[in-house]
């Protein structure tokens, strides 16, 4: 298992969240091995979206699990000397029949587990992929969830504050992700006081809980935001949770991208 504290404590070059070719990811992992080598990287995790039971072109099938895990022992047998490599999944939290708590994912023995909220039901209960662009967002929005952005919003609060009761999971990722969507499709929401109400009750979940919350940076360069919103870090961090700063790097370049800035901010708290 993975030593949070350590990798987060000591100032080591790091990055726990990152998608290749067997999920989502543009390249093959051998190039961000190589690429996590050459800039000097001491730790590293592979962290593909876990196979769902549910069709999704950005999910891991699960008979590539084997495959995956295979290429994570031959990297750090080729570049031990100078990285440590973990075998990771973000894991699809899709209700209480499927996410990081179950049984499943507890029999890889992972050396880590992010727990994340991408798919959320719609009224009539089919699950919906609320991320990615706000484009396919804006449609989704109209054709499955009747244009009410404040039934995507709480869905998808209610979601996370259950997985997290739930566990099964080290770190749980970009806890506040569904505002970058939401705020495109209604400006202002994030002010609102029922949406803040709603991030609260979830950081109060993850506070209570006593699991990691990872910084995400992956927004940054694009669009000038991070996950969970800088506003959220000293709170956070003032509770004692421990707060990785992973890139979510789908491409090796960007396996660094914006994380010494977010370091930076998370020193000054």
């Amino acid at each position: 298992m993975i030593d949070l504290k350590h990798i987060t404590r000591n100032e080591t070059l790091y990055n726990l969240h990152s998608h290749t070719q067997f999920c989502d990811g543009r390249a093959q992992m051998e190039a961000f091995a190589a690429e996590a080598v050459r800039r000097g990287f001491t730790h590293y995790g592979f962290s593909p979206h876990s196979p769902v039971p549910i069709i999704s072109p950005c999910n891991m099938h699960r008979d590539k699990v084997p495959v995956y895990m295979a290429e994570v022992k031959r990297l750090q047998d080729i570049h031990g000397d100078k990285i440590k490599f973990y075998t990771s999944m973000e894991v699809d939290y899709l209700g209480a029949d499927w996410g990081p708590s179950h049984q499943y994912f507890r029999d890889l023995n992972l050396d880590y587990i992010i727990g994340s909220v991408h798919f959320i039901p719609s009224q009539e209960g089919e699950l919906i992929d609320i991320d990615g662009r706000f484009e396919n967002f804006q449609r989704k929005m109209h054709e499955k969830f009747h244009d009410d952005i404040r039934y995507v919003v709480n869905k998808f609060y209610d979601r996370s504050i259950e997985m997290v009761s739930r566990g099964g999971f080290d770190i749980i990722g970009h806890l506040d992700k569904i505002v970058h969507n939401a705020s495109h499709y209604s400006p202002g929401i994030e002010d609102e006081h029922w949406y803040n109400d709603r991030v609260n009750e979830l950081i109060d979940a993850v506070i209570e809980s006593g699991k990691s919350a990872e910084i995400n940076t992956k927004a940054w360069a694009e669009h000038h935001r991070m996950f969970p919103a800088v506003r959220h870090w000293s709170r956070l961090k003032n509770a004692g949770v421990l707060m990785p700063v992973n890139s979510d790097a789908h491409v090796p370049a960007l396996i660094d991208a914006s994380r010494s800035y977010a370091l930076d901010i998370l020193a000054s708290i």
